[in-house]
Order: C-alpha cells, then structure tokens, then sequence
C-alpha cells in the first residue's frame, strides 16, 4: 500500500510557517496610490451604473495598473506559494456599497465569483450571528469560535477586512502540500488512509438527489498534482447520517495526525488582518483557519469581513470525484453551493 504514494510535493507550494512569516516582503504588497485611486475610480463608475455588485464583471471594472499586478498575484495563488495580501484600501473612508463594489471588481480580475451557499450569496459576510458550530446547520464563519484549518469549497477563497474584532480572530495559514510531506515521510501507513474518500457533511445545504454528504478523498492525487479538501468538524458531523461510510480508527488515526500537523507551529503561521487588507488563498494547497475572538459591544465596531470564492479559468485540472461538491471540474465555472432555488447576488449586509 505504502508503495503506490504519490511522491512528496516539491517547489513553493510546499513551505514552512516560520520561514515564509519571515519573507513576508514577499507576499505583502501594499496598494500604491495610483492603485488604490483607479480602484475607486472602477467602483463608483460601475455603481453609477445602476449595475447589480453580483453583476460586475472584469469589463466593468478596468485597472490599468493593478490589473497586471493581479495577473501575476494570479499565478503565484496557483502555482506559487499559494496566498498573497493586498495592503492599503481605504474602507474606514468608504461606505459599504463602495468597498464591497471594490472587492468584487478586484476579485473578477481573478476568477468568477460562485455562490457560497443555497442563499446565492456571491458576496459573504464573516461576522458574528451569535450562532453555534453544534447547530448541524450553522457554519463555523457564522460564530465567533475558533474555525481549525480547512478548505473552503471553491479554487481560492478572498477575504477583504472592513473592521477587526477586539482581540483574536486573526487568520492562520498551513501548507497542506507540506502536511502530506510530512505524513509521507512520517507515518506512511496513515497517508494512504486519508488518499480514499470520506464523508463530508453538507450542512444543511443539499440540492435534490444529493446525499446529505459528499465522499472525496482528504488528499487526490491528479494529473501529476495533490489537491486538498478538508474540515474536519464536518467529516466528524457527517458519521450523524445512518448511511455515510464509518471512519475506521485507522482513518480517524490519520486525520488526527493530520490535524496535529497543521496546528504545528512548525509548519503554520498567523497573520493580524487590518482593516483594507485584501486576503487570496489557493485552497488547493492552503489550509486557513480563524482564531477564536472576543468582539466589540458596539455593533457598529463589530469583526466584519468581506468574502469572496473564486473560480479562476486557469485553475488546475481536479479529478472528477470534486464534482460532487463543486457541480463540475470546469475551471472556471466549478465551486460554491448551487441549490435549485439558488439566485446568485450580493447582499450589502449580514443575512
């Protein structure tokens, strides 16, 4: 069995927390002021439009100088180190409507917006509902709990921070290219345990003729690359359903050795986002997670980010089995949460 493992991952996607936290020169990269004044300058050209935000698309919104700095963060999400940051735009002087109209035509110049859940909501909003992660249809970004390392269910998930929370909440980054190295190198036997499927709880969110569930390995190997698809509060919830597969204890053995990996400082590392800070992570080979975090009183101060998942169209080739949970492998147009009642739009507020 240990034999017929994919090899270990070479090249910048598979990184150490410590040395890359060091070089971050390297991946943040502050918004000049010729770009940060053509990016307001698109917004509210698109917005006296009349144009819908969910409707915006990369010709509305023209950047002649950050477009090609986009185009190059681009390759670097895909196959580069997988992450970059944006530094510099200016939300505490702009309203809602301008900020988020401003991310989603940054966002197009990476991919095409999917929705992230049944409610068709290209644009998300990461704040605190006061829900619960151990309501099984309650999602983690609704709490302000700790979120542990995951993937989300697109190609690479953006975050633009509008307000920051009183403490905590900071976002946390692995490579999961070099969790599979260090799994291969250690514990073989478990590796090829999380390289078959698993059940994954939809949450609540299953379109008709769906399980209540999706089966897709932790690690595939496809077309000379390994993607990554994980979280593990839902592998766990799925076991509520009488028909998914049963975690066996070497399975269970394999995703702890996986979650104790990532949660190495060794191999992670935080980040403080500001507000204006624009986040792109390739989920592919990133795993990202949100410390837990005490909030403001004063609901206008509140923890309030912006959130976007993308589907660039130069994406890599994904093995069939992410249709499941994607609705196909097309680049382009694969990920989010597609329901039949589903109208894709970008809601101003938190709903």
């Amino acid at each position: 069995m240990t034999a017929a493992l994919p090899p270990e991952i070479t090249g910048p996607s598979a990184w150490y927390g410590p040395d890359m936290l060091a070089r971050e020169d390297e991946w943040i990269l502050p918004l000049s002021p010729t770009h940060v004044a053509e990016v307001e300058q698109a917004a509210k050209a698109a917005l006296a439009t009349g144009i819908d935000i969910a409707q915006i698309g990369r010709a509305d919104f023209p950047l002649p100088t950050l477009g090609p700095v986009l185009a190059d963060a681009l390759e670097s999400l895909l196959a580069g180190r997988g992450f970059i940051l944006f530094r510099g735009l200016p939300v505490g002087d702009w309203p809602i409507e301008l900020s988020a109209a401003a991310f989603v035509g940054i966002g197009r110049h990476l991919g095409n917006p999917k929705s992230q859940n049944g409610k068709g909501h290209i644009l998300g909003h990461v704040r605190d509902l006061g829900l619960a992660s151990d309501d099984p249809n309650v999602r983690i970004y609704q709490t302000r709990e700790r979120q542990t390392f995951h993937t989300d269910s697109c190609d690479v998930v953006g975050l633009l921070c509008l307000k920051a929370a009183k403490s905590g909440g900071h976002s946390a980054l692995v490579s999961s290219m070099t969790i599979y190295n260090e799994m291969h190198r250690r514990r073989p036997d478990l590796l090829a345990h999380l390289l078959r499927p698993v059940a994954t709880d939809r949450r609540g969110e299953v379109s008709p003729g769906q399980k209540p569930y999706f089966e897709i390995p932790v690690f595939s190997a496809h077309d000379a690359l390994i993607s990554v698809i994980y979280q593990r509060q839902y592998i766990n919830s799925a076991q509520r359903f009488d028909d998914a597969p049963r975690l066996s204890p070497e399975t269970v053995e394999a995703l702890d050795l996986f979650d104790t990996l990532a949660n190495d400082p060794a191999l992670n590392f935080t980040m403080v986002l500001k507000p204006g800070d624009l986040q792109f992570v390739h989920n592919h080979t990133i795993l990202h997670d949100r410390t837990g975090f005490e909030d403001w009183e004063d609901d206008t101060k509140k923890r309030h980010l912006l959130r976007l998942w993308l589907a660039p169209e130069t994406a890599r080739p994904l093995p069939p089995a992410y249709a499941q949970r994607y609705g196909t492998v097309t680049p382009g147009e694969r990920g989010g949460i597609i329901l039949p009642e589903t109208r894709l739009h970008a809601p101003l507020t938190p709903i």
